[in-house]
């Protein structure tokens, strides 16, 4: 079974930029959790948009790589920039 590693966006009242990684087994239905307030704590009652996402043949190398790109504020702005 694929692992995705994910990164969605959403914007704040004061129109402030906001990301969320994550992993998941399947993207859409996980983005339509996070929509619908079911998802994450984090995520919930806002609208959220996905810009990138990369597959893996392991949960393990999914979570390894979800915990990369948490920390990783510079390549998580690009990935954003890019899209």
């Amino acid at each position: 079974m694929p692992y995705f590693v994910y990164l969605i966006i959403t914007k704040d009242k004061d129109k402030k930029r906001i990301s969320y990684v994550g992993y998941t087994g399947n993207i859409k239905k996980r983005l339509n959790l996070h929509n619908s307030g079911k998802g994450a704590k984090f995520t919930r009652g806002k609208k959220w948009k996905l810009v990138y996402y990369e597959k893996y043949d392991s949960k393990s190398d999914a979570m390894k790589n979800e915990y990369r790109l948490k920390k990783n504020y510079k390549l998580r702005k690009k990935l954003i920039k890019d899209k």
